[in-house]
């Protein structure tokens, strides 16, 4: 892919996100002297998603406290203004009113959507099957949380504990419901299970349904029936049950597929075209087969490399991933770095899990693959450190 695009031409951001704010704002930084238009299907400004289930759904937070800082005045944001379709051979992002947006240089940074379990009718508002993705979700939930007194959480990841959490805190009955043991893929055995026994510490009912789930009826979902035949009912159904990257508006150009948008070493996936955030699939050493890491601190790094790697091309420095990201639960507050690979073994370096603070290393093969705290406080560069060095 030799050379980027230099300070000049105009450039297209698609996402409202905040790798999209980020490469915006970095390509700024870096010297870029062309137009820079943000284009975004939302109707509200950029805004930050981890708030979203927590403060904000619980109502400790307004709308108005997850909101970025507006963009600089030479980015033109544009909010309610969808791509649907991208011309490669005339460099053209095309809207859904049918304007096409000419651009020397494009980042895609168009996110992802919540993965449902029923076919998504946009029509449908608090009517339909609930999830809490963007700020209109968690606004709709908390107004809907505030008349309940039950709800079902289908999904045991990181949001659907965070939405239980949650919940619980201001008073509702709580079940969540998931194919798999709570937070196992996210954490691994070990803290994994010390999350669970936190979660029924506080009461939270736990359901395994290997077959899976479906919701039953038409409207609002107030029941989930497993395929083992368990029929459960709430006031409040939220699937929360992954997320689907939005690559449809590619299709036609010949890129992007079910697992995201695949990218180079440089988040660069075509000549003049980058990528940042939760639609990026990447390979590893570790994982060959392209896989997404939809969190804060990736959609960060990979924005600033991206859009150095558009300016530059191949001057430009190689994306090395340093996962870190956080959850807030039952009373625990997680931060990890590193990956909690599968057949790693897990060493509590200070503290304890039985008093709810801890520092933790993972070794495999006796090197480090990650580190973590539960309600310890440890700089973010030590813990990086503590990750990767026996």
């Amino acid at each position: 892919m030799t050379g980027g695009i230099g300070s000049g031409g105009d450039v297209v951001v698609v996402g409202g996100s905040v790798a999209a704010v980020t490469a915006a704002d970095a390509l700024r930084q870096q010297g870029h002297e062309g137009s820079i238009t943000v284009v975004s299907d939302e109707r509200h400004a950029p805004y930050v998603r981890p708030p979203l289930s927590k403060g904000m759904l619980k109502g400790a937070e307004t709308p108005e406290s997850v909101f970025i800082s507006p963009l600089r005045a030479d980015i033109d944001l544009r909010t309610e203004s969808r791509a649907v379709g991208l011309d490669r051979g005339r460099r053209r992002v095309l809207l859904d009113g049918g304007e096409e947006l000419p651009y020397d240089g494009l980042v895609v940074a168009s996110g992802a959507r919540a993965r449902r379990l029923r076919p998504y009718d946009p029509q449908a508002g608090d009517a339909g099957e609930l999830v809490v993705r963007d700020l209109d979700d968690a606004v709709r939930l908390r107004a809907i949380f505030a008349e309940a007194t039950s709800l079902i959480v289908v999904g045991g990841g990181f949001l659907g504990m965070e939405i239980a959490s949650t919940a619980r805190g201001i008073g509702l009955a709580v079940t969540v419901v998931d194919q798999d043991p709570p937070l196992v893929r996210q954490f691994g055995a070990f803290l994994a299970e010390h999350m669970t026994r936190a979660a029924l510490d506080e009461g939270v009912r736990l359901v395994r349904a290997p077959g899976g789930v479906e919701l039953p009826g038409d409207g609002r979902p107030t029941a989930v029936r497993t395929f083992e035949g368990e029929l459960l009912e709430a006031d409040v159904v939220v699937s929360a049950v992954g997320d689907l990257p939005n690559v449809e508006w590619l299709a036609d150009s010949g890129l992007g597929g079910p697992a995201g948008l695949l990218v180079d070493e440089r988040c660069r996936v075509a000549p003049g075209i980058v990528a940042a955030g939760d639609v990026v699939a990447r390979v590893s050493e570790r994982i060959s087969r392209p896989r997404r890491s939809p969190h804060w601190g990736s959609a960060i790094a990979q924005a600033r490399a991206a859009a150095t790697a558009l300016l530059m091309g191949d001057e430009a420095p190689a994306y090395r991933p340093s996962p870190y990201y956080w959850t807030e639960q039952w009373g625990l507050d997680i931060k990890v770095c590193g990956e909690i690979v599968p057949g790693s073994t897990p060493n509590v370096l200070t503290g304890s899990l039985e008093e709810h603070s801890a520092l933790i290393q993972w070794t495999r093969d006796g090197v480090p693959v990650a580190a973590a705290t539960v309600n310890h406080r440890t700089p973010l560069v030590k813990l990086r450190k503590i990750a990767t060095t026996p």
